[in-house]
């Protein structure tokens, strides 16, 4: 079992993750109701992956990139 994932984005990240998520999401579905070409219903969906992906790292407030780059925000660290 995983243990559980440590939290790595700021309050105020996470919350605009959450919106521009949201929008993303949204726009990117509302798009896809016209009569999409191939390249524009790709770019479209992408899009809308891309807002799901926001929203996930938002609520989880844990971002596997900056985990990996070792990234950890200031409020975070800890003074030695």
């Amino acid at each position: 079992m995983r243990s559980r994932l440590r939290v790595n984005i700021t309050p105020w990240e996470r919350v605009a993750r959450v919106v521009v998520g949201l929008i993303g999401v949204v726009g990117g579905l509302l798009l896809l109701l016209g009569a999409p070409t191939v390249l524009t219903g790709t770019l479209e969906v992408l899009l809308a992956l891309a807002g799901v992906d926001l929203v996930v790292t938002g609520v989880l407030g844990h971002c596997p990139l900056y985990h990996k780059l070792g990234y950890v925000p200031t409020s975070s660290r800890r003074s030695s």
